[in-house]
C-alpha cells in the first residue's frame, strides 16, 4: 500500500476499522502488570465494585485502541509523532467478550507554519463495542509529513 501523507486525511472523513476481542484473560494479564486494582484482576472481588463484574482497565482499552490504529493506518503513514492526547474519556466499561472497533474522524488539518514539510491533523476517535455503544473517546493531534512535490 502507498504511504499515507497529510493530504490523505481530509477534514470530515470518518474511517472505521478494527475488530478486537477482549477476553477475561487479557483483562487480568494487562491489569496485573499495569493497573492491579481488584475489579480488573479478580472476578470475585469485582462483584463488590461499583460495576459488579470484571472490567478492563481504561488504560488497557487505550492500549488496544493504539494497536488498532497502528494496524489500520498509522504504521503506513508518514507520521512524525504527536504532541499528545488532548482528551481521553472512558464512557462505558469494557467487559470480557466485548469486541472493539474504532471510528476515526478528521476534525481539522493545517500545514505547520514553522515546518512547511509537516501537516498537523486533529483526530477524534470513538471506540465502540459490538453493540455500537461508545466505550471510549480520544481526541489527539498528529504530525504528518506532507506529500513530496514529485509524488503529487
Amino acid at each position: 500500500m502507498d504511504l499515507l501523507y497529510f493530504e490523505d486525511f481530509p477534514v470530515g472523513e470518518i474511517f472505521a476499522f478494527g475488530d478486537t476481542l477482549v477476553t477475561a484473560e487479557d483483562i487480568v494479564q494487562f491489569a496485573r502488570e499495569w493497573d492491579p486494582q481488584p475489579f480488573h484482576i479478580d472476578a470475585e472481588a469485582a462483584k463488590a465494585s461499583q460495576i459488579g463484574e470484571l472490567i478492563a482497565s481504561g488504560w488497557h482499552t487505550g492500549s488496544l485502541t493504539m494497536r488498532m490504529l497502528c494496524d489500520a493506518y498509522l504504521l503506513r503513514s508518514a507520521s512524525e509523532g504527536s504532541p499528545g492526547v488532548e482528551e481521553m474519556r472512558w464512557l462505558k466499561p469494557v467487559r470480557p467478550g466485548d469486541r472493539l472497533s474504532v471510528h476515526r474522524t478528521t476534525l481539522a488539518a493545517r500545514p505547520s507554519r514553522s515546518r512547511p514539510g509537516i501537516g498537523i491533523v486533529e483526530f477524534q476517535f470513538e471506540v465502540l463495542n459490538q453493540h455500537g455503544e461508545t466505550a471510549m473517546t480520544l481526541k489527539s493531534t498528529s504530525f504528518v509529513r506532507r506529500r513530496p512535490e514529485s509524488s503529487a
